[in-house]
Order: C-alpha cells, then structure tokens, then sequence
C-alpha cells in the first residue's frame, strides 16, 4: 500500500534528505584517484553519526557496508572494498540516511581524476535524465511519464537505460511502494498523488541495459561490461509540484 506523507513526515524526510546531500558534499572532495571505497564507507558512517543519522543501508537485508560503492562497469550494489580508485574511473556512491524514523536516499556517479569524454557525456545525460523525470512528477501526471523523460533521452544519444534495477517509494521504509521504472509510456501507470515520496535513479549504461549479479548476490554488472553511471534524489510530490527532499 502506498503511503501518503503528510506534512510532519515530509518536514521529518527533508531533514533526512539534507543529512544526505551535506554527506555527498563532503564525500566529493574525498574522492581522489589512490582512495578506496572502504576509507569512503568508513567517512560516510562517521559522518552520519555526526548528525545523528544512521546507514540506511548496513544491515539491510543483509548488506554488509554504509555506503554501496559501484564502480565502472558495476550498476548498483557494489561492496566496499579495499582497492585503490584509478584516474579515469568512476564510481557511484549510494547514501541512505535514517533520521528520526524516516529515510532519505541519494546516489551520484563521480569521476576519480580525468575521464575519458565519452563517459563525461554519459554522466552528464543521466543527470539531465533525472532532472527531466523530477520536471513530470507533477500531481496527475503518471508513472510512465518519469520513465518515458529518461529513457527517451538516454536513447536518443544511444545509452542503454537499465531496467532490472527501478526506483521505488521512500519512508519509513528504505523501499517501499510505488515502484519507479526508468523507461515507459507517458499517460500510463499509477497516478501521482500530493504525499508521494518517490526515490528516482535512473542507471544509465554506455552499451548493453541488461545485467548480471555476481556470485555474492549484491553487486550487478553490465552483462557486457560497459561503463554505468547513476544519479539519485528523493521527491516529495507535492500541489505546487516536485520537491528535491535530498539537496543542499
């Protein structure tokens, strides 16, 4: 059942939701070619524990680390690890934090050091993607209008636009309902609703959508091994439109 938040919880999210978006701003800085993931885990989780946050993610079905660390070919749920980040990689950081009952969520890609300018390109067309799906979470709009702004922007410059990994609601839950796919048909799906809170993510991929999981059932691959990037926010769906609940 989806739940509808009522002003009190979305106040309760938006603070969450800055918990977040303060922690991708410091994380930033932090990530430098000769890192690893595990040293940016380690920031993440003592950084939430600084505003009185705790990981979304650690322990959640469960996920061993604070942070989910995917690099380069790796779409989402990657593990933490100790190997040193290289110029021309990138990597996504997924951050959840859980503030006084309630989640906010936020991924975005980053470059370690110089990238190449065709995955430059990449992460710049996902984050318009996003954007553009956050301009149509409008009341009465539907599902298939968020999916349909990404995917018909991620393909007109001849992206693949994952579909086995999908946004989702966001709450007291870290997932709960609706269910946000990155691709659709406009005019089709659930009616958006004033009290939504919706996490889109679109994982936009340089070849092949499809995916892979490797052996410890967490970390999914492009079954090619193509470069993927993501980029995150959680929204509030509101009367006078979309909300940003995980920005500065």
């Amino acid at each position: 059942m989806i739940k509808l938040k009522s002003q009190r919880e979305i106040a309760i999210m938006r603070d969450a939701g800055r918990i977040v978006a303060e922690c991708h701003a410091a994380l930033a800085e932090k990530v430098q070619p000769g890192v690893t993931t595990r040293e940016l885990d380690r920031f993440v989780e003592q950084f939430l524990a600084r505003w009185g946050a705790t990981p979304s993610f650690k322990g959640y079905n469960g996920f061993p680390a604070s942070i989910c660390a995917s690099v380069d070919d790796v779409i989402c749920h990657g593990f933490p690890s100790g190997k040193k980040l290289k110029p021309g990689q990138v990597v996504t950081i997924d951050i959840g934090a859980y503030y006084k009952g309630y989640h906010g969520d936020s991924a975005w890609t980053y470059a370690v050091g110089e990238v190449s300018p065709s995955v430059r390109e990449l992460m710049r067309v996902t984050e318009e993607a996003l954007y553009a799906a956050i301009a149509v979470a409008l009341p009465g709009n539907r599902m298939g209008d968020i999916g349909h702004a990404i995917q018909t922007l991620a393909e007109a410059h001849g992206f693949g636009v994952v579909r086995d990994f999908i946004g989702h609601g966001v709450g007291q839950n870290l997932h709960e309902p609706p269910e946000v796919p990155h691709y659709g048909t406009p005019g089709t799906g659930l009616t958006l609703r004033p009290g939504m809170t919706i996490a889109i993510e679109p994982m936009i991929t340089m070849g092949d959508w499809r995916a892979k999981v490797d052996p410890d059932g967490w970390t999914a691959r492009t079954v090619d091994g193509s470069i993927c990037v993501q980029y995150e926010h959680t929204v509030a769906i509101t009367e006078n439109g979309p909300e940003i609940l995980t920005k500065l």
